[in-house]
C-alpha cells in the first residue's frame, strides 16, 4: 500500500510489518480496506486505546479491557469493526498480528 508517498508493507494476513510507520492517514486507508467508510469518534477511541496499550505493553489488549476503557459493549465493537477487534481494530491500529488471531 502506498499512502502519502510512504510505502507500507503488510504480512500475509494484512498486518503492518513496521508498526512505527503508522499514522492516522494510514489507519484511515486500512479502515477503508476493512469496509469502514469514515472513522467515527468511537472508532478512534478504540483504535487509539489499542495502539497506546500495545506501545506500553507490547501486546494487544483483551477485548474485555477494550470494552471497559472505551465504554462500548462487545456488540458495539463488532458493529464498528465487522472483522472483529483482533483482526479489524488491531489492523487499523497498525499492530502486528495478535496472538490467537485467526
Amino acid at each position: 500500500m502506498k499512502v502519502n508517498e510512504k510505502s507500507i508493507d503488510f504480512d500475509k494476513d494484512g498486518f503492518m510489518l513496521d508498526p512505527n510507520l503508522w499514522d492516522e492517514v494510514i489507519a484511515s486507508a486500512i479502515a477503508k480496506e476493512e469496509g469502514i467508510g469514515d472513522m467515527t469518534a468511537e472508532h478512534w477511541k478504540v483504535v487509539n486505546f489499542i495502539r497506546n496499550y500495545w506501545k506500553e505493553n507490547n501486546i494487544a489488549p483483551a477485548v474485555r479491557l477494550v470494552c471497559q476503557e472505551s465504554g462500548l459493549g462487545v456488540r458495539q465493537i463488532y458493529k464498528l469493526f465487522t472483522s472483529g477487534p483482533a483482526r479489524g481494530a488491531c489492523r487499523i491500529a497498525g499492530l502486528p498480528k495478535p496472538d490467537g488471531c485467526v
